[in-house]
């Protein structure tokens, strides 16, 4: 069993979510991977895995993309802060970005998340959430 039991990637870059699942798959520390193209069908996805509490496959972290179409990264964070407390799970939320502009970090400070990390996700920087967020390391492969 991996140290999480789902992880959902919601960005619109198809590259970025195979390199994602590649390097989750690699690192074997979930055991499920969910992936939105953005933060609708993010939505849909936790409505879809999350009706029952203790589903394995609703996630329990969000690596979520800052700019997408539809709705963004800020915009899903909203409507997901709304949602009713049982609708929404027990999450790890981090934003993932390429931006370093001064003012999408200072509108990061007020959001829901528990982090955020700068583009691409690396073993590095996923082992620091884990480690962070989980208490506990990734296996070394």
């Amino acid at each position: 069993m991996a140290a999480i039991s789902c992880t959902l990637l919601i960005d619109d870059d198809d590259t970025t979510n195979y390199l994602n699942q590649a390097l989750l798959r690699r690192m074997a520390v979930s055991d499920a991977v969910l992936v939105a193209g953005n933060g609708q069908e993010a939505l849909d996805l936790l409505l879809a895995h999350c009706e029952q509490p203790a589903s394995p496959t609703c996630p329990a972290l969000f690596l979520l993309d800052m700019k997408m179409p539809k709705m963004n990264g800020f915009e899903f964070l909203q409507v997901f802060a709304q949602r009713p407390q049982r609708q929404n799970p027990s999450v790890v939320i981090i934003m993932l970005t390429t931006s370093l502009n001064p003012k999408d970090v200072e509108q990061m400070q007020g959001l829901p998340i528990h982090g955020y990390l700068i583009k691409p996700l690396t073993r590095d920087k996923l082992n620091y959430v884990l480690q962070q967020h989980f208490g506990l390391a990734a296996p070394a492969n």
